[in-house]
């Protein structure tokens, strides 16, 4: 299959996505272009294992990857510097209380931050809005340092990108996350494609499959709505 049989995406319905099984094995993961960024046409393809990444230049390009980068909540890895780094702790950590400045925060400080674009924002803040998506801000004093966002369907948690200001910031961000969301029963936080950094953080690559798996069973989950209300967590 070359890029030249991708769907297309655009005039068809909001729902309408190809099967994942169907993505390119070069480049890895592609499934289908076009269409555009509307809040249900986002949910219904996070509801699928499926999620936009592209940069400005390029029309909106859809991904399923095959491995699946995830973290197990339980298997997050607490380094002893970063047990080192909590007992002096110089930031306080909260919830969906600035959304905006942590996508900006995000799309500011990656050198691919290219592809969080202005339509990309206003997509995930209106997610926000609707209470869909949710961000975690890790703050020194009153200044923004760190945090990341993405969107949570029952025990799943959606990681889109995090961004860090500071030393530790956006593993404070993710560490706090972790342990809130497991709580109330959260089980699996989705990192799409594995790095070095979310690996060190214990993440680890999945079979498509496995993962789409999971992702029927755990976006059934019933979570809490307090679970996602706007509070301080560290």
């Amino acid at each position: 299959m070359t890029a030249s049989f991708l769907p297309c995406l655009d005039h068809q319905p909001i729902s309408s996505f190809p099967s994942p099984e169907t993505a390119l094995c070069s480049p890895q993961g592609l499934l289908a272009y076009g269409g555009d960024l509307q809040a249900e046409r986002l949910l219904c393809a996070y509801r699928e294992g499926i999620f936009p990444w592209f940069s400005a230049e390029d029309p909106i390009l859809w991904w399923s990857p095959d491995p699946r980068a995830v973290l197990p909540i339980e298997e997050f890895h607490l380094s002893r510097s970063m047990q080192r780094f909590l007992r002096a702790c110089p930031y306080h950590v909260t919830l969906n209380n600035d959304f905006r400045g942590v996508i900006e925060g995000c799309a500011s400080t990656h050198t691919d931050g290219t592809w969080i674009t202005d339509q990309v924002i206003s997509a995930w803040c209106e997610l926000a809005a609707r209470g869909q998506a949710h961000s975690v801000e890790v703050w020194q004093g009153t200044t923004l340092v760190g945090g990341l966002y993405g969107m949570a369907l029952g025990g799943l948690f959606c990681g889109e990108s995090m961004f860090s200001r500071r030393t530790n910031a956006s593993k404070l961000a993710l560490l706090t996350l972790c342990r809130h969301f497991a709580g109330f029963g959260g089980e699996l936080i989705d990192c799409q494609i594995l790095n070095p950094h979310t690996e060190s953080l214990g993440a680890r690559d999945l079979p498509r499959a496995e993962f789409l798996q999971q992702l029927v069973v755990l976006q059934n989950r019933v979570i809490s709505p307090e679970c996602w209300g706007k509070q301080r967590l560290f």
